[in-house]
């Protein structure tokens, strides 16, 4: 992974994925906990997770928040798409990402979209097989995401000029 440092100046919008309520039972009764998964990204290809857990909700939520900043990734983002498509997996969860054409929009759902929204992708197909927990969901599309490369990334990687990139 291509972790990023982030100056103070950017602006990074959160974003509540799951909110989970755990029950432990003792002698003196139920006590409840709330864990919470969070994305943060600035719409600009930086995206990041974070999982929180507390007594409170909104305790967990800014906990997954302040992990979710210290958990940055830089993704190649090319004209509001994805340089090419990408498959990946975490757990049980399985995620498939195609490039689209302008004006097709974010076929996503449930946790990928959220994921996909905060690192500001407008046109992609995405599909996600096997499991729907979305703790592994967001880790698969975040690794996804992550392994991407665009053009000059391999063509720096190559020592190679663009134009032999695309030439074979």
């Amino acid at each position: 992974m291509n972790r990023v440092k982030v100056n103070s100046d950017v602006e990074l919008k959160d974003r509540l994925v799951a909110i989970n309520r755990v029950t432990k039972v003792t002698k003196g009764g139920r006590t409840f906990t709330f864990a919470a998964i969070v994305v943060v990204g600035d719409g600009n290809g930086v995206i990041g997770w974070g999982l929180g857990k507390a007594g409170e909700v909104t305790a967990a939520i800014a906990k997954g928040v302040e992990a979710a900043k210290k958990n940055l990734v830089k993704v190649p983002v090319l004209k509001g798409t994805i340089p090419h498509e990408m498959e990946a997996h975490f757990g049980g969860a399985q995620v498939f990402l195609k490039p689209a054409a302008a004006g097709t929009g974010l076929v996503a759902g449930g946790a990928m979209r959220a994921v996909l929204e905060s690192v500001g992708i407008k046109d992609v197909l995405a599909k996600s097989k096997g499991s729907s927990n979305p703790h592994n969901l967001v880790k698969a599309t975040i690794e996804a995401l992550s392994s991407m490369r665009d053009a000059y990334t391999v063509a720096g990687n190559r020592g190679i000029s663009m134009d032999k990139v695309f030439r074979g």
